[in-house]
Order: structure tokens, then sequence, then C-alpha cells
């Protein structure tokens, strides 16, 4: 009995020495994958410069009228716009890019003809670098107006009668004769490039003032140059001398009217100006679904300095009602002291002083990303 006992233990005592020896070995593998695992270099993420964000709209409207009392027409609308930003960073070095793109056309049943309701192209970037004043960031700015094609006021046809005397309704080759062309692809376009500074006191304000800036204001199409103030390749042509109050002064006599046609190509397509340009922005985002957005635009050319400053505003509100669907409000204001916005005065000659103003108010679907 006694020998039995002792072989039992011996036996135990192997198993325990053996397991012994394996927690060992196991413990000693796990120290050495953790030493390794402390060797391998943890991974880091790399900073990120650029943010993204893209907003857009499709708007639809429609009406339909049958037997209806009060008068109107069958009229359908279609609009889009596009808003997109790219914002960068990096240590004492910023930048804000917006590209706005807004384009529409309506059709309406008493002009067999698609009219432009919308169109527009505005590309803007502001770059800055932090000075060693709070909130003060030296600037270049850069910032391009135009359009995508060819827009046109749609006056009434004259009225035209057969041979019985039975008034004729216009056709479309009438609606286009009788059209009158207003703008087009780079006619105006109005480019700007500023140095300064940018003042940033608070994240929903800044104020960008250059007093070292450029502009060019191009107009392709040479029948709206007049329009558009462009100087005249020959000024001495259309200039006469005449006497006021006993002295004899220049007098401006180009008159578009009489001269017609064959004098659209006495006018420059493009007018080169330097002064200084004074942008603020100011932006509120109550919420995730609604905001609001300002921004006021005045250049003043040092060349003409009796000249008035042109003056451009815009504002836009976005109120997000659901998931899919917004109601936006823009306006565009433009003030050039150039530019002659309506036909005639009470003279009967082209007024070129006045606000040129547009109002968009929207509801359609949107749609919106960032990154």
């Amino acid at each position: 009995m006694k020998k039995i006992f002792v072989s039992i233990a011996l036996m135990a005592a192997t198993v325990l020495a053996a397991q012994a020896q394996n927690t060992q070995e196991a413990a000693a593998e796990a120290a050495a994958a953790l030493s390794a695992a402390d060797d391998v270099p943890e991974k880091v993420e790399k900073p990120k410069y650029w943010t993204f964000s893209v907003l857009t709209n499709i708007n639809f409207g429609q009406t339909f009228l049958s037997q209806w009392a009060a008068g109107g027409y069958n009229n359908l609308s279609l609009g889009g716009n596009v808003d997109a930003n790219a914002n960068y960073a990096k240590d004492k070095f910023t930048g804000s890019n917006r590209i706005q793109l807004d384009y529409g056309f309506l059709w309406s049943a008493d002009k067999p003809i698609l009219q432009k309701s919308k169109d527009r192209m505005y590309i803007e970037s502001k770059w800055g670098y932090e000075t060693n004043v709070k909130n003060l960031k030296y600037s270049a700015t850069f910032d391009f107006l135009n359009q995508f094609g060819r827009n046109y006021n749609y006056k009434t046809p004259a009225t035209q009668y057969d041979d019985d005397g039975n008034q004729l309704d216009p056709t479309t080759k009438d609606w286009l004769e009788a059209r009158v062309l207003k703008s087009g692809f780079m006619a105006p376009a109005y480019i700007n490039l500023g140095l300064g500074i940018l003042w940033t006191p608070k994240p929903w304000f800044s104020l960008n003032f250059a007093p070292v800036a450029g502009s060019a204001v191009v107009v392709s199409i040479p029948q709206l140059r007049y329009t558009y103030g462009m100087d005249l390749r020959n000024p001495d042509k259309f200039t006469e001398w005449a006497d006021l109050e006993g002295k004899e002064v220049r007098k401006y006599v180009y008159d578009e009217a009489v001269l017609g046609e064959e004098s659209f190509d006495e006018f420059r397509a493009a007018r080169l100006e330097f002064g200084a340009q004074l942008k603020i922005d100011m932006g509120w985002v109550i919420n995730d679904n609604f905001s609001y957005t300002t921004q006021i635009t005045a250049f003043y050319n040092y060349l003409r300095p009796k000249v008035e400053p042109r003056i451009t505003w815009d504002n836009k509100v976005y109120w997000k009602l659901r998931k899919f669907f917004a109601l936006t409000v823009s306006t565009n204001l433009i003030y050039d002291p150039l530019v002659r916005v309506r036909d005639t005065d009470k003279d009967g000659k082209a007024d070129a002083k006045g606000v040129q103003f547009k109002e968009y108010l929207e509801f359609g679907f949107t749609y919106s990303f960032s990154h």
C-alpha cells in the first residue's frame, strides 16, 4: 500500500511540474508578444486642412387654368442652384472659396417660347495670412461675376392683320424678332483682384479692405457695349466743342439710336480699372435648418475719381422645412453708375444711372453634403 501511495505522489508531482513548465512557456510567449506589439508604431491621422460643403436646390412650379373667369395663363417654371464651398486652414494660413450657380426658365401660354428666369455665375476666393494683431490678416481676394448665356426682354410683337382685316396672333418667329438682347456670356463679366487686410472680430462677421485692387469689365457682345458703359475707341470722333457759360468745353454727342448698329464696334470690349475695394460678409446659422448670409462689395476707381463707386449687395435666406425640402429667398442688387439700365428717360435719352435689383423666392427639393 505504501508503494502505491508513493507511485501516485510521484505521478502527481510529474504532472504538476509539466504544467508549471507549460505555464512558464505560455507566459514567456505572451510577454514576447506584448513586447513586439509595443515596438509597432501607432497610426497617426493626417491633419485635415480642407473642408468641403455643397448645397443644391431644384425648384418646380406649375399653374393650370380651365375656364377661369378671372383670367390668366397656364405656365411652367423650373430652376436650380448650387452653392459650393471649399475652406482651407493651416497654421497662420487660411482660405475660403465659393461657387454659386443659378439657372432657371419658364414657359407661359401667352408666349410660345421658353424665357430665362434666372442666370448667374459667381466665383469667389479669399486668402489670408495672420499678422501680429489679433483678428487681422494680410489678404488676397478674387471674384468673378458672369452669366451662362444670352438673356432677353420679350416685348409684345407689333400687331398684324390678314387680308380681311382680322388681327393675327403673334407667331414664335414674331416673338423672337421682337425680343431685346440684355446680356450674354461674358457680356458683362466683372473680374476683381485685391490685396489688403482682412478683419474677422466675430465668427459671423468679416471685413476685407483692399487699397490696391484691379478690376476688369468685359462685354463680348458689341451691341451691348454702349449699354454697359464701355469706352469709345476714338472719343474725339463723338465729341464737339460747345459753349457752356462763356467757356468752350467738349460735349459728348454719341447717340446710339441715331448712329445705329454700324457704331457698335466703336466701343472697346473691356474696361480696365484700378482702385480700392471694400467687402463685408456676414452670416448667421440659427440651427441646422435656418441660415442667413449677406455680402456687400464696393469698388472705387482711382482713375475716375468723379464717378461714384460700383456697389453690389447679395442676400440669401435658407430655411430647411423637411429633410429634402427647403424654402430659399435670394436677392441681388447692383449699382453701377456707368450702366444704362433704362431704355429712355423723360427726354428720350438713355439713363446712365439706376439700381438693378433681382429677387427669387423658391420652394423645392434640396440636398446637401459636407466633408
